[in-house]
């Protein structure tokens, strides 16, 4: 009789902490089950908009004392302005654009790999860069610990589709 006692009483403590375990499991376990944020998310911040002026751009652009880069922009008119945040360790896939793109870090740390050289670039919060297109292939990741935040203007965007051309692997 004794036995029989222990094992309900057993059973009846196993039951509270199993009611237990699953009450703390629901304030717990949606917190945890929620998706984590895409690696690159892009935000478009206006439509893709066209300058009803007559407009021509030409940038000319040097790097840590390398060769002077110019591009003459045939129709800058159309423009995109999309908001990138990219995670921790998350990488651009190896791309050029139909136009040159005005790059503003907003927070964080982007690091940019040149085609041409293999060599890398970081940019922080508070800087800006400018990527010619027309292409120039290149690639970028988030080097640091914390998403980052970047601006990007892209001249002679397509009215419709990706403002990024794929390339191949270069470095």
């Amino acid at each position: 009789m004794k036995r029989f006692a222990f094992t309900r009483r057993s059973a009846a403590l196993v039951t509270v902490a199993l009611v237990a375990v699953g009450a703390a499991g629901i304030y717990v376990l949606p917190s945890g089950a929620q998706e984590p944020p895409p690696p690159i998310a892009a935000e478009p911040l206006s439509p893709r908009s066209v300058f009803p002026d007559d407009l021509s751009l030409k940038v000319k652009l040097k790097v840590d004392g390398g060769a002077t880069r110019v591009v003459n922009v045939r129709d800058p008119s159309r423009i995109a302005v999309v908001r990138f945040t990219v995670q921790p360790g998350a990488q651009f896939p190896w791309h050029t654009h139909p136009g040159p793109v005005f790059v503003n870090v907003a927070s964080g740390a982007l690091t940019l790999v040149d085609s041409e050289d293999c060599r890398e670039h970081t940019y922080t919060a508070g800087q800006a860069f400018v990527d010619l297109g027309h292409g120039h292939v290149h690639t970028a990741f988030n080097p640091a610990s914390e998403p980052t935040t970047l601006v990007a203007t892209f001249f002679e965007a397509p009215a419709q589709g990706s403002l990024l051309i794929p390339a191949e692997p270069a470095c």
